[in-house]
């Protein structure tokens, strides 16, 4: 069953897509002098428990994945495998350190990360989005929080002015330890972009993409195109509450929402689209197969 959820059937000829985004989840360190006592406490509705520990005895980061999550599919089993992952190899650190010599600093406990996913499905006359995202990731700057934000702003804006074209929308949401959050979200971009045949457009942490062969560039779609799927991926230090429901007015309130999640606690983002090579196709059958978790408007 596990492997029936993480396999997702691929179109046999995927369309190349774009890229944008970067990040960072580093937490300052601090010194370790002795017991540590206890660490964040989260009641909003969701986790956690970080206990504490000291002197004797083994002692690990104890997480309780109590959170629930907006939307469902495929998000929420990703994070929660991830989190189990965590727990196992915290559990074996731990183990094995009671033997070892003491680390001389630890992370700084940090509160749940808000992980966000937003799939909106469009019509293909919607090619304009394309062209936004590729004069984007021409001038962004995806090496700080503040471009990223001008990235996440400029996007929801581009989203925002065409509602009329939005066909299909997924929205998901999930409070998850900092501890597992930058697995989580690699394995969320991992799950998106593996659904590209490949990156034509891309510039993420400052990297863009520089070799293009004739045979696969960016461009506009063949005319019997019939749809656009964006995905935005966004990890957040602060609460952020989405209205997961496939109805128009809630997504155009989770767009603004999203949008104005500050410079400060935006940790990483990236931005998904595909079609975007020249004379591809995302036709009906490639939107359902590949994204299965899109609700009709």
């Amino acid at each position: 069953m596990t492997g029936l959820l993480l396999l997702q059937p691929q179109s046999a000829e995927a369309a190349g897509g774009g890229r944008i985004g970067g990040g960072s989840f580093r937490a300052p360190s601090i010194p370790r002098t002795g017991g540590y006592g206890g660490g964040y406490r989260y009641r909003g509705g969701g986790y956690g428990y970080r206990g504490g520990y000291g002197g004797g005895g083994m002692g690990f980061p104890f997480l309780i994945p109590m959170f629930g999550f907006g939307g469902g599919g495929l998000f929420g089993f990703l994070i929660l495998m991830t989190i189990a992952g965590v727990l196992v190899n915290a559990v074996r650190g731990n183990r094995d350190s009671i033997v070892g010599t003491p680390q001389e600093y630890s992370p700084q406990a940090q509160g749940p990360i808000t992980m966000l996913q937003v799939q909106i499905g469009l019509l293909a006359s919607a090619k304009y989005l394309q062209e936004d995202l590729r004069r984007i990731a021409q001038s962004a700057n995806t090496s700080n929080s503040e471009g990223l934000r001008h990235v996440l702003q400029e996007t929801t804006l581009s989203l925002l002015r065409k509602p009329e074209l939005w066909v299909y929308s997924n929205l998901e949401t999930g409070m998850i330890p900092f501890n597992s959050a930058e697995l989580t979200f690699n394995r969320l971009s991992m799950n998106e972009r593996s659904k590209l045949s490949a990156e034509l457009t891309s510039n993420y942490s400052g990297q863009q993409l520089s070799e293009k062969s004739p045979s696969s560039l960016a461009g506009e779609a063949d005319p019997s195109n019939e749809y656009i799927v964006i995905t935005i991926l966004a990890a957040s230090k602060g609460r952020i509450n989405l209205n997961t429901s496939a109805e128009s007015n809630h997504l155009t309130e989770s767009l603004r929402t999203l949008g104005s999640i500050p410079s400060d606690d935006l940790m990483a983002l990236e931005v998904i689209w595909q079609p975007e090579g020249a004379g591809e196709v995302l036709t009906s059958d490639d939107l359902l197969t590949s994204y299965p978790n899109l609700q009709h408007l």
